[in-house]
């Protein structure tokens, strides 16, 4: 269990001030100009050595992906963008960021931005977080007031500013090269890479895009050491993280954890445990909405991490934890998702345009049962189809929850079907 002098956001629950006077008691912009002047290379490699993996869902490493940026400018400048557009259906980890300790967020691009030589940093938001942007701006003009960005950011010699850009509600504006093209003001859809952003990013210029937690932790991670993050959690899975723990669960909360935490501990000790106990537990969908569904046998001893997690076939994504107990009819739940992702599909690619549609339909009709039992077989083909064949992973997050439900509850499908068929026998 992570111990109080290791935890990073101590302002998770909103009990102190989120504004500058508040952040600089807990510890932010301590120091700032001293870790700029360890120099640009100097940050990537203490990155490097916290192995921190990106907190947005993929678990790229954080310090490789700022390496890939250019050091030598062309003549194009650099920049840094932030994914505030957080829309995983169970996740919002990033919410509380943004609205209860934004200066770590803020430091974090300074410092993020300096590493990678850009110019300035755009925080991309979902639009309807209209009460975390207002806080986030407040903290941007404190922050701009006390010298910390803008000319001279912290007395480092270094201009740097950071601007806000409010999202209008899209899901696949969180992946990163369709956000991309809508900070650029077109449609938001995903751009066929390569060239990736490291190369040819917004505006046609080197560009990094990194989570919101991602981004936050950094400033952390270099006052107190690479190797101090890197000895928290496991191999290749080191730190800190943030978890979303929701469903059926006596007590949904946000919470950060060592990585490798088991995912019985962490929803007994922090969330109250499963409501009716244990035993009650059903499913667990262990990284926001996208990730395939586990069922009790898995959740009893796995541990919550990237490597531990895709062993069992599912994986970490955004760490948000959607508990079902034994009330859960999964195949309703799993048929809202697909219903979700019908919705958010950009359109672009074939596959998914037509194909999350078309698991959408069949889904309604096996939650009623008026489906017959090969039909199971030709949705997992269908998903298959889907899956790995898009631009982006929109395709696979349509695919995967169907797969899940089929992989571990395909007798309760079954069953589905011959009760529908029975009880219309006549």
């Amino acid at each position: 269990m992570l111990k109080d002098k290791d935890r990073i956001f101590t302002n998770l629950y909103g009990f102190e001030s989120p504004f500058l006077e508040g952040a600089i008691k807990r510890g932010d912009w301590d120091g700032t100009k001293e870790i700029i002047g360890r120099g640009h290379d100097s940050l990537i490699n203490e990155m490097k050595e916290s192995g921190l993996r990106g907190r947005g869902g993929a678990g790229f490493p954080t310090g490789l992906k700022w390496s890939f940026m250019p050091k030598e400018s062309d003549g194009r400048p650099s920049y840094l963008v932030i994914n505030a557009d957080e829309s995983e259906p169970g996740t919002c980890k990033d919410r509380e960021i943004m609205r209860h300790d934004p200066h770590k967020l803020i430091e974090g691009c300074l410092i993020a931005g300096f590493a990678m030589r850009a110019i300035s940093a755009y925080i991309y938001i979902r639009g309807e977080f209209v009460y975390e942007a207002s806080v986030l701006e407040k903290a941007l003009e404190e922050a701009r007031s006390a010298g910390f960005l803008g000319k001279d950011a912290c007395g480092s010699g270094y201009d740097f500013d950071i601007f806000v850009h409010r999202g209008a509600g899209a899901y696949i504006c969180g992946e990163e090269t369709a956000l991309l093209e809508s900070l650029e003001g077109k449609k938001g859809q995903p751009r066929l890479k390569p060239p990736f952003p490291a190369n040819v990013g917004v505006f046609g210029c080197p560009t990094t895009v990194n989570n919101v937690e991602s981004i936050a932790v950094v400033p952390t991670i270099l006052r107190k050491g690479g190797a101090w993050f890197a000895g928290l959690g496991r191999e290749n899975n080191t730190g800190t993280k943030l978890f979303c723990i929701s469903g059926h669960v006596n007590n949904p909360c946000n919470v950060e954890e060592e990585m490798g935490i088991p995912l019985k501990e962490l929803i007994e000790k922090h969330a109250g445990g499963v409501r009716g106990g244990w035993d009650n537990l059903l499913a667990v969908i262990p990284g926001g909405s996208s990730v395939h569904m586990i069922p009790k046998s898995v959740c009893d001893n796995v541990l919550m991490d990237f490597d531990s997690l895709r062993a069992e076939g599912t994986g970490l994504g955004t760490a948000a934890v959607i508990v079902m107990d034994k009330s859960t009819d999964l195949i309703r739940a799993i048929t809202r998702l697909s219903e979700f992702y019908k919705h958010e599909s950009c359109g672009q690619c074939t596959p998914c345009r037509e194909g999350t549609g078309w698991m959408w339909r069949v889904m309604e009709r096996l939650c009623k049962g008026e489906a017959e039992i090969e039909e199971i077989d030709m949705l997992l083909d269908v998903t298959k189809q889907i899956e790995g064949h898009t631009i982006c992973a929109l395709g696979d997050a349509a695919a995967w929850p169907i797969q899940g439900l089929i992989r571990h509850f395909r007798p309760e499908v079954e069953a589905r079907i011959l009760e529908y068929k029975k009880n219309n026998a006549a």
